[in-house]
């Protein structure tokens, strides 16, 4: 098969990158694997290594370099953005409430993502609502995993308790009654990257008298489900 481009550098770069794939190489590997000259190859890494597309080992060996992972983790979390409209859309569909999806950004949480109710009463969350991390189920997930010293100091003027968080650790999902707003409950549950940190929090919320004060009875099984099909999503592509 024929894997040229016509744009011979690119080519030459791409047999470079391919080569590093299988673990650190010798500049004499990459002469080996690639069949590029030993300049070319020598050249072709130190630009490379230039852009952060490849980087050393200990050794001095060549290895697959810090951007590659920065530019996988951006794709994960787009391919996360573009998944997360019909997981949600299924997820409202089938608690039949508005359903959205967070992302912490410093000391707020941010809606990334949302599918609302067609009709009746909605607890609406346009997408770039920015809503406090002190209070609300999806607060709650986002911070009870984070390291104890970030954990600590987001539960200062929280209205939840590092007793309610560690709950949310022990049975996966967060719930809210009255928390956020008067009259307002809602049931929350993590997506994680491959490497298990949680990234976001997918959400059901609308009126207590629909929800009741117990939410996750009725909820948790199904906000669990949509987290889980995002977090599978990251797994399969293997963005952070």
């Amino acid at each position: 098969m024929d894997n040229s481009s016509g744009v011979g550098v690119l080519d030459k770069a791409a047999l470079v990158l391919s080569a590093l794939e299988t673990g650190p190489t010798t500049l004499a590997g990459l002469v080996s694997s690639t069949g590029l000259a030993r300049p070319t190859a020598h050249r072709l890494a130190v630009a490379l290594e230039h852009h952060r597309l490849v980087s050393r080992d200990l050794q001095g060996r060549f290895i697959l370099g810090p951007r590659l992972g920065e530019l996988a983790s951006a794709a994960g979390e787009d391919r996360l953005l573009a998944t997360a409209g019909p997981v949600l859309a299924r997820l409202r569909d089938i608690t039949g409430e508005s359903a959205q999806m967070f992302r912490r950004q410093g000391d707020v949480r941010v809606c990334v993502a949302t599918a609302e109710r067609m009709s009746g009463l909605r607890d609406t969350v346009p997408v770039g609502t920015q809503l406090t991390m002190n209070a609300g189920s999806a607060a709650q997930v986002l911070l009870a995993w984070e390291e104890p010293e970030r954990l600590q100091r987001g539960l200062r003027g929280s209205r939840y308790s590092a007793v309610a968080l560690a709950a949310v650790r022990r049975r996966g999902w967060a719930h809210s009654v009255g928390e956020r707003e008067p009259g307002v409950a809602s049931v929350s549950a993590p997506v994680r990257s491959p490497s298990g940190k949680v990234i976001a929090a997918v959400s059901v919320s609308g009126p207590i008298e629909r929800l009741s004060r117990q939410p996750g009875r009725l909820h948790a099984p199904a906000v669990i489900a949509a987290a889980e099909r995002l977090s599978e999503v990251l797994r399969r592509n293997g963005g952070e």
